[in-house]
């Protein structure tokens, strides 16, 4: 089914709040429905995928169609001793995937718990935390070419994920609308518990169970992330710069207790953007409506009524702070439009 609305507003359909308006919105809850939405005839003209809204900044009125899909349900595909597969649809609560999973005893995207964002999102930023990315446990995407017009099914090693990164920002960006994903949840138990208030806050509720795990990644991202009903915000807004090994080291021996994490290529380093912009001098820095959270540098905040520009610029600031500061480039990871 396919719901059409017009010059439709999305305060309500973001969570920085930002009170812009799309020319449409078409909402659709099967994956064959793309083929109408995409047929020659139709006149879709400029489009934009439109998860949960959590990730995105509006900064001005969307003159296309934001395609949202209500494609919902999670389904067991396959399961042996090891492992269960399961495919979720694009709308799911990426949260609501999590509890499913620790419900039934099966381990591997526990840490991701409580990240905001729906299913079909997941893949395009491949979201992570304390350790863990969606890659870990995404086996393959189902997904329409806007393109050719079809449907088709990539695997995991062909979505090239990479640290907030895949083949969907890149080659298929504006391209690929995400119908469902497959996941392959363990059953054996596998805690990651690398960063230390992780463990702690699990070894505190009695070790290393998923429950456990789950409950400690909730209550330390509540401890440092604002409720997005009361101030609007979409996580963390920059992601962690990765930069030379020799750069690192430098930087590390100059500020003292400075966070230096591996990255994927050995020969570099990803550094704790939050802690840079802390030191830097703008954590809880405010600029009119729009400001730096007081308990989580990474995350920028609407008070109220400020609009995705100004969001921004107070965004291009804390960059050229943090610049400034330590010669090191922060990038949004939120997506900007």
């Amino acid at each position: 089914m396919i719901r059409e609305f017009e010059e439709h507003p999305l305060r309500g359909l973001n969570s920085f709040h930002a009170d812009e308006k799309a020319r449409r919105l078409v909402v659709f809850d099967a994956a064959e429905d793309l083929d109408h939405i995409f047929a020659p005839e139709s006149g879709l003209g400029k489009f934009y995928v439109l998860g949960g809204g959590n990730n995105i900044l509006f900064t001005g009125y969307f003159d296309g169609a934001l395609l949202k899909p209500d494609i919902r349900g999670i389904h067991v595909l396959a399961e042996d001793d090891e492992a269960v597969t399961v495919e979720a649809g694009a709308a799911v609560e990426w949260d609501d995937l999590v509890a499913w999973s620790v419900e039934r005893g099966l381990w591997g995207a526990e840490n991701l718990s409580l990240i905001p964002g729906t299913v079909g999102a997941a893949p395009v930023q491949n979201i992570g935390a304390y350790g863990a990315e969606a890659k870990d446990v995404i086996t393959r995407v189902h997904l329409f070419d806007t393109e050719r017009r079809e449907h088709g099914v990539l695997t995991a090693e062909e979505c090239r994920f990479a640290y907030r990164d895949s083949i969907f920002k890149h080659e298929l960006r504006g391209r690929a609308v995400i119908t469902s994903v497959e996941f392959r949840f363990g059953k054996r138990p596998a805690p990651d518990l690398g960063y230390g208030d992780l463990q702690r806050e699990t070894e505190a509720r009695g070790g290393a169970s998923l429950r456990n795990i789950r409950e400690a990644v909730c209550a330390i991202r509540r401890g440092k992330l604002p409720d997005t009903a009361v101030l609007g915000n979409a996580g963390s807004f920059f992601k962690n710069p990765v930069v030379g090994r020799a750069e690192a080291e430098r930087l590390a021996a100059r500020y003292e207790g400075m966070p230096v994490y591996p990255a994927p290529d050995p020969e570099c380093r990803k550094l704790a953007a939050g802690w840079l912009i802390d030191r830097a001098g703008m954590k809880g820095y405010r600029k009119g409506r729009a400001g730096v959270h007081d308990r989580q540098a990474l995350v920028l905040v609407n008070f109220g009524g400020a609009t995705g520009e100004e969001i921004m610029e107070l965004a291009r600031e804390v960059q050229l702070r943090v610049c400034d500061a330590f010669g090191v480039a922060i990038e949004p990871e939120v997506n900007i439009l």
